[in-house]
């Protein structure tokens, strides 16, 4: 089965791939970072999915994160920095999106700590999430003068309902695991111990099934909502770019930084 590396990984290796067992275990590994998204990270994540998809011998991947966070979200430091994006690159949210959207495998969270914005957004696009029970989720858009990302907008009322989506959104709490199960974010909540060992129980129960047939039935299932989460994500990237930048955006991140 894959594990966790036991020995510290290489500075640079910001994602750690394991296959085993018709499983492919994604590893974020900026744990110094609480494993916030970077450019290379965003990138790194796409190409293993890409990877992922087009291979007979993996039928299940699971997403979980090193140390104590799942993800901080977005590095907020990168976005000032603008070297970290090559020349013609793709911003790798956009790259990794459709790419999220679309991927035709069961796709499992194992949230083993702090999850904030696309820590809780992705949650969503996940087949299956588990969620150790010392993990909690926040969604902080509106008080950093910006909006949601990742078809949250459509996914998350779709998932949780109207009224908890708005509550979630507009006052930004700390959801632990406990409400993320009842809210319908995670299906179980496990020890903090546990955790990876019992998603990648499950996923291998996953990935022994054939895969051609959890490819046409996860396919199936996406296509009933996946031009809407398209849409959803375009309006909310309209958005974005116009409250960037705004005075309540700029406050936000001086204080963030200051």
């Amino acid at each position: 089965m894959p594990d966790a590396p036991s020995d510290p990984p290489a500075d640079d290796q910001v994602l750690l791939v394991a296959d085993a067992d018709g499983v492919r275990l994604l590893t974020l590994n900026r744990p110094q970072a609480l494993n916030a998204f970077n450019q290379r990270l965003w990138h790194a994540v796409k190409d293993a999915l890409i990877d992922a998809s087009t291979r007979d011998d993996i039928g299940c991947v699971v997403l979980t994160g090193a140390g104590r966070g799942f993800t901080a979200g977005q590095d907020l430091s990168e976005m000032a920095d603008t070297s970290a994006f090559a020349a013609g690159e793709e911003p790798g949210y956009r790259a990794l999106m459709p790419v999220l959207e679309s991927f035709p495998k069961p796709l499992l969270a194992a949230v083993n700590g702090v999850g904030v914005g696309i820590g809780l957004t992705i949650l969503p696009h996940c087949d299956i999430v588990l969620m150790a029970e010392g993990a909690r989720l926040k969604a902080p858009f509106v008080s950093l003068g910006v909006t949601t990302e990742a078809s949250a907008s459509l996914l998350l009322p779709a998932t949780i309902g109207w009224q908890e989506a708005a509550h979630l959104l507009f006052t930004e709490p700390w959801v632990d695991a406990a409400e993320a199960q009842r809210l319908g974010l995670a299906w179980k909540v496990v020890p903090d111990e546990a955790l990876l060992d019992v998603t990648l129980e499950l996923a291998r129960r996953i990935g022994a099934m054939p895969v051609p047939s959890l490819v046409a039935t996860k396919t199936l299932m996406l296509a009933a909502r996946v031009e809407a989460v398209k849409a959803a994500r375009a309006r909310e990237d309209a958005e974005f770019e116009r409250l960037v930048g705004s005075p309540a955006n700029q406050a936000a991140l001086e204080a963030f930084f200051g």
